[in-house]
């Protein structure tokens, strides 16, 4: 746990010094003093988003930001970040917005790792050698699942990319062994490299190799900063530890890239041909490949036209496919993309394109050869292809999660139609491929018994794909709620207008949330979701599969429990800011009111000042409501609404100030009154005891034990009484 937090911290000081140098580009500069802090109400972080793409984020700004205001801002970061196709694993505004480290350090990693490393590598030989996917980000095939896209993370392909670069242009020319970011890097040598790599005057490798671990690390970071103009991230502490974080450790050295003289170019001569040299066999390879699918097109139309029977034809087609399907599985990797966008060249397009034409011959041939079956036979060969067909199809993506859940569900309709062929085809087809013939016809065997084969594919695979499309529709359903969900508290937590639009705003939210019984709705659709998921798990058999959607559930849920929090808390909002307008309505009127009258009253006699100031008090707590209530307003509302609410507070103040100091002092009437009352009570009462006492003392006396004793009684009861008075 102490390496965990170690390391934890090693990143936050990296990122922060990273984040930094960012924000000193802002206009105006910004600062991250504690990151984790600092991260919460979304404002700095849609800052460093501006600088990093160069565009014009909206961002909730203001020293009184409420939370649901913060969760707004980092909504609005983490959207920007889904846009550009950055997958965000488990990375919530809430979270976020609580300053949760494993979560606030796992997005600004993502951040470094598309923003700075992705760019920065992206034209290294030994990226483009690896993969042309992008950070984290899933396969654009719009006709697969999206659970069962494949996912490639572009952080793999990086590493290895900054690694090789590393180790080619740095590292290889000194001997010198790096086989991670870790403890290849603790003695400093390795970043003395990389300096020397770039300024080879910089650096004495010989007396680098002679040195302490501190003292390299601390010249290397010097060095870089002070004459290549890298940012100083790490500290040699951070450094020469036993497992020195590796993600801070690739922030920085992903920084040289940009000094580099040529990073295109930093293989040694051999590899420096290799990519202009195996780019031109490939096309030589794609234009051969071309001819041959050209005519292996004019083959099967030439077969397809020919005389012969049923089952020569059958035969050849056959053969024809057999070739078809082995040429496809030894070229398929000729037509990956080269590059990251996913464009394929212009080689690979046409090769790709002469493929489709002869995979559609292909399919048109075999529907043909199917519908040519004797009587009920080829009425079942046509509707086997349609339903071959349909099992085939991808989920079809659209646009809106709502069209896509609609789409899923007329589609689960016309497939129910096509199950109900399934049957009524069955036993015919049974009775069929027992007799080998139709009516007394004989049919080529090798053909009925592949009809056999996939009627007896489509027969065991069509329960299980309506199962999973019921599963789909119902997964694109809750998606597109939550998507409502969230677009909804958006339109909720805005920048606030006067009172009566946010009073439309509130009743809006009631007719919203209790009129369409919002978290009722969120239960029954995440109950049928969760039916249909362990159906179709159990149907499905993967553990992939149960794993993807085991994942998904949990993901909506977590999603959910902050969204729903987030939604509950802007009733209370909407309540705060009214109650605030009506405040600042009520003592706005009242004090103006007063003021007119208490501005008038200084001309007026010191008596009648005195009793009409009096309440001063009264009006110094309506003073202190008003500007309570104007600066939450001013905080919350729109600019507009703002500039009116600072003028008025202005002029109000103004006046407030100017009175004031002529009359505070009648604020303690009341009290200087009282005072004197009680010390004139006290005078009276303690000149009555002395002329008591005195009376008692000059008074003559017989003296006897009883009389002295009775005397002294009542002079001590007098002093009591007049104690007990003061």
């Amino acid at each position: 746990k102490g390496l965990a937090r170690g390391q934890e911290a090693v990143q936050k000081r990296t990122f922060t010094k990273w984040i930094n140098s960012h924000l000193a580009k802002h206009k105006p500069p910004l600062e991250v003093n504690d990151l984790f802090e600092d991260i919460k109400d979304g404002v700095k972080l849609l800052a460093l988003l501006e600088v990093l793409s160069s565009q014009r984020l909206p961002s909730e700004q203001g020293r009184q930001l409420k939370r649901i205001h913060w969760v707004s801002n980092i909504g609005t970061a983490l959207k920007f970040l889904e846009g550009r196709k950055i997958k965000l694993v488990n990375i919530h505004a809430t979270d976020i917005a609580d300053g949760r480290p494993s979560i606030v350090l796992g997005l600004i990693w993502t951040v470094i790792l598309y923003f700075q490393i992705e760019e920065l590598t992206s034209n290294l030989p030994a990226l483009q050698a690896l993969s042309a996917s992008n950070s984290s980000v899933e396969s654009s095939e719009t006709g697969s699942p999206p659970m069962k896209r494949k996912v490639v993370k572009f952080q793999g392909n990086a590493k290895k990319a900054l690694l090789r670069w590393v180790q080619s242009t740095a590292a290889k020319h000194h001997g010198i062994e790096v086989k991670d970011f870790g403890a290849s890097w603790r003695d400093g040598v390795a970043f003395q490299s990389v300096v020397h790599a770039i300024r080879p005057d910089l650096v004495d490798m010989q007396a680098v190799r002679r040195r302490g671990n501190k003292e390299n690390l601390e010249e290397a970071f010097a060095l870089a900063e002070n004459e290549l103009g890298i940012p100083r991230l790490l500290d040699p502490e951070d450094v020469d530890v036993d497992k020195p974080d590796e993600k801070s450790i690739m922030t920085y050295v992903a920084q040289f890239l940009k000094h580099h003289p040529n990073p295109q170019h930093s293989e040694t001569d051999g590899q420096h041909d290799e990519v202009p040299a195996r780019t031109r066999e490939e096309r030589k390879m794609l234009r051969e490949l071309k001819v041959f699918l050209d005519q292996l097109e004019r083959d099967v139309l030439r077969a397809q036209a020919a005389e012969g029977n049923l089952t020569d034809k059958y035969q050849a087609f056959k053969n024809f496919r057999v070739q078809y399907e082995m040429k496809k599985k030894q070229t398929d990797p000729l037509l990956q993309p080269l590059h990251k966008d996913g464009k394929l060249s212009a080689d690979q397009a046409l090769v790709k394109q002469a493929w489709d034409r002869v995979s559609i011959r292909l399919l048109d041939w075999h529907i043909h050869l199917d519908k040519s079956l004797p009587g009920p036979l080829g009425a079942i060969g046509a509707w086997l292809h349609r339903a071959e067909m349909a099992l085939r199809e991808d989920v079809p993506i659209q646009h809106a999660h709502e069209e896509t859940a609609n789409a899923l569900h007329r589609k689960l309709e016309q497939h129910k139609e096509v199950l109900k062929n399934l049957e009524s085809h069955r036993q015919p087809f049974q009775q069929i491929h027992r007799d080998r013939s139709v009516n007394g016809v004989p049919v080529p065997p090798e053909q009925l018994q592949d009809m056999a084969e996939r009627f007896n594919f489509v027969s065991t695979s069509w329960h299980g794909h309506l199962i999973k499309l019921e599963f789909w529709e119902m997964k694109y359903r809750l998606m597109a709620f939550l998507l409502l969900a969230e677009s909804k508290l958006k339109s909720w937590i805005v920048k606030y207008g006067r009172r009566d639009s946010v009073e439309l705003l509130l009743q809006n939210y009631l007719t919203f949330i209790e009129g369409h019984r919002f978290f009722e709705q969120y239960d029954i659709l995440f109950s049928a979701l969760k039916q249909a998921a362990d159906v179709y798990v159990k149907s499905d058999g993967s553990i992939d599969e149960a794993e993807g959607v085991s994942k998904f559930l949990g993901d909506a849920a977590a999603q959910w429990k902050n969204l729903a929090l987030e939604v509950r808390s802007v009733r209370s909002m909407l309540e705060e800011v009214i109650s605030n307008w009506e405040k600042y309505g009520g003592t706005v009127a009242a004090l103006q009111a007063w003021l007119e009258d208490a501005e008038h009253m200084l001309n007026q006699s010191e008596a009648a000042k005195r009793d009409f100031f009096r309440n001063l008090s009264h009006w110094v707590q309506q003073h202190m409501d008003m500007n309570d209530a104007g600066n939450f307003l001013i905080e919350t509302c729109d600019d507009s609404v703002s500039r009116d609410l600072k003028q008025q507070l202005l002029l109000l103040n103004g006046r407030w100030r100017e009175l004031f100091v002529k009359v505070k002092y009648y604020a303690r009437a009341d009290e200087v009154d009282k005072l004197r009352h009680d010390y004139q009570d006290g005078i009276n009462t303690l000149k009555m005891f002395m002329d008591a006492t005195d009376e008692k003392l000059n008074a003559a006396v017989q003296v006897s034990f009883l009389n002295i004793r009775t005397f002294a009684q009542d002079v001590e009861v007098e002093g009591a009484h007049w104690r007990f008075s003061s």
